[in-house]
């Protein structure tokens, strides 16, 4: 027997939103890999990720059949299994391009550090959500908080992958300030942020990635190769107008300027397409969709609920944020994908499971919990 009231409390707008944005992702999808169907058929990356979105679903139906508060239980232990992976993949992992960032599982790639996401939500989720935990809890109290997101993050930094390791200390960051944030700890981190930049920029960052900062200042310097990704995807937005060429008809993608149009870059084919009118509805949606996620994170009766919903949402929220930052060139290039557009699997995968983990909070918010 069903329960009713798992019916009545889910939340049907999420999952009309999710689908909506998924199929638009597809369709910019299949024109951005529009030439290279055509070319060569047998490897259709388009066919591929079509799968991975069947498989998605299936996800996300898999996270609203188990009631989420399992998650607290399980949550050291899901988190260790991420850590693990992403040891393992310093050592055994597939290498592209002189990054180590995938594990082959049977012929299928999959990316730990997109699995360590959601394993860090809901590590940091079950820890703010403990009685021992007060709002604007003491130093004492963020040292643990700290040292669960720092050490996936250093792991994922050693690939390298810049972009998925800020996303991860953003996200974690995004939950502290939900938990609330002293005002002197907000300085002290400021002052040690800015005392650490010096450090940081030439000592850990890797030469490549210096390149990506400096030239979203002036791509113009070296516009045929480290400023090319910008000025490209700049010309690709520009060019879409205000109602875009039309599908498939945009220039920059069929010509190849546009580089990686189908993973970071796939806005910038959206654009082009659609125009400013197009860039407006689909950012709406995805924004609409986050306004959603955070209603149900706001009802939600336990605490653990109302950090994990937040984690997860603050984890599509920056996404957004930060691709669409990079293809406008306001932000450094770091390879964070357009979340339900890009082509990926493994990110795919894992941001099915979040609206699913979503919706199991909504449907789930009548039974009580205690704090």
């Amino acid at each position: 027997m069903i329960d009713r009231r798992l019916v009545e409390n889910f939340d049907w707008s999420i999952l009309l939103l999710f689908s909506i944005i998924g199929c638009l992702g597809l369709v910019g999808l299949y024109s951005a890999l529009y030439l290279q169907i055509q070319v060569n058929p047998s490897h259709n990356l388009f066919v591929k990720q079509l799968v991975w979105f069947a498989m998605g679903c299936c996800c996300l139906v898999a996270a609203l059949l188990v009631d989420y508060q399992k998650l607290r239980e399980w949550g050291p232990w899901i988190y260790a299994v991420g850590v693990a992976a992403l040891v393992l993949v310093l050592f055994v992992g597939g290498e592209v391009k002189g990054s180590r960032r995938w594990l082959d599982l049977g012929g299928v790639n999959v990316q730990p550090s997109e699995f360590m996401k959601i394993a860090l939500i809901i590590q940091l989720a079950r820890y703010f959500s403990s009685q021992d935990i007060p709002p604007y809890p003491g130093l004492g109290r963020l040292v643990p908080a700290m040292v669960f997101a720092f050490v996936p993050a250093l792991l994922i930094l050693l690939e390298p992958d810049l972009g998925t390791s800020l996303c991860l200390l953003i996200v974690a960051g995004t939950m502290v300030f939900f938990i609330g944030l002293r005002w002197r700890y907000l300085v002290t981190a400021a002052v040690i942020g800015l005392v650490s930049l010096y450090p940081i920029w030439h000592y850990v960052l890797k030469d490549y990635q210096r390149q990506r900062v400096l030239m979203v200042l002036s791509p113009e310097k070296d516009p045929t190769g480290k400023g090319y990704h910008i000025i490209q995807s700049k010309v690709a937005v520009g060019s879409g107008m205000l109602w875009g060429k039309g599908f498939l008809n945009g220039t920059q993608n069929k010509l190849k300027f546009l580089p990686e149009k189908h993973t970071d870059f796939i806005f910038s084919v959206w654009a082009e397409e659609w125009g400013f009118l197009g860039c407006v509805v689909l950012i709406c949606l995805l924004a609409l969709l986050i306004v959603a996620c955070i209603r149900v994170a706001l009802r939600s009766k336990d605490r653990f609920g109302s950090f994990l919903v937040v984690g997860l949402t603050s984890l599509i929220t920056w996404q957004l944020l930060i691709n669409i930052g990079m293809v406008l060139g306001l932000l450094p290039v770091v390879g964070i994908t357009l979340p339900f557009v890009s082509y990926g699997g493994s990110s795919l995968l894992m941001l099915c499971v979040a609206v699913g983990l979503i919706e199991n909070v909504s449907m789930r918010r009548y039974v009580f919990h205690p704090p």
